[in-house]
């Protein structure tokens, strides 16, 4: 029994460091963020911190690697659903949105990281070469062979469909400000402009031989 609630402790100091550090990173980014500021932000001292990860490096790449990875995961699931093309490209413009409403820094903090050192994303480029082979291209490809859609390969489309939800939540605190927004105002304005994403997208791919 004492074995058990060793690992159980063990683990629970474990999250909370992670928890914490997550919170520090995204606030701070890895320039910014002290061992400290994350000891202080988990409620240990700095040697336990140590302890888990033996420095901030380390901590930071196993944030980094987690945070990226969400980009990726939930978009190559929807990507090989037996589903129509219309709808998997509204499933992967409201997968962005509520990821990016969810962790509302993930974005720019991943950008921030990236140009600072750009090596880091080739830990993650695995998940983004799937999307060449994953099922959405093959059913892109099928529908221009048709003449349904306008010619595009999946790596033009989704830069696309993630600039035009990413770019309103990096600018989340522009927006609130300049229109006066509250955040049940902000709620609203995104979801608005999803279906307005979702319907510019759709409406350039598949309805341009009425144009």
């Amino acid at each position: 029994m004492k074995k058990n609630m060793e690992c159980f402790s063990s683990k629970s100091t474990e999250e909370r460091i992670r928890e914490a550090a997550k919170r520090v990173f995204l606030e701070k980014g890895f320039d910014g963020a002290t061992s400290r500021d994350i000891a202080e932000a988990a409620g240990i001292n700095i040697a336990l911190t140590n302890y888990y990860f033996r420095s901030k490096e380390k901590l930071f790449i196993n944030i980094f690697e987690e945070m990226s990875s969400l980009f990726f995961e939930g978009m190559i699931e929807i990507m090989n659903k037996s589903i129509t093309l219309r709808e998997k490209i509204a499933e992967l413009i409201a997968h962005d949105f509520r990821l990016m409403k969810e962790n509302p820094s993930l974005s720019l903090f991943i950008m921030n990281e990236i140009h600072r050192n750009p090596d880091r994303m080739v830990n993650v480029l695995g998940c983004m070469k799937q999307i060449q082979h994953s099922m959405f291209e093959e059913q892109l490809q099928e529908a221009v062979k048709r003449g349904e859609i306008r010619p595009i390969s999946a790596m033009h489309l989704m830069p696309i469909m993630v600039a035009n939800v990413q770019f309103l939540f990096i600018s989340k605190a522009m927006h609130m400000r300049m229109w006066h927004m509250s955040e049940a105002d902000f709620d609203g304005f995104v979801s608005k402009h999803k279906d307005l994403v979702t319907d510019l997208i759709t409406s350039y791919l598949f309805e341009f031989e009425k144009v």
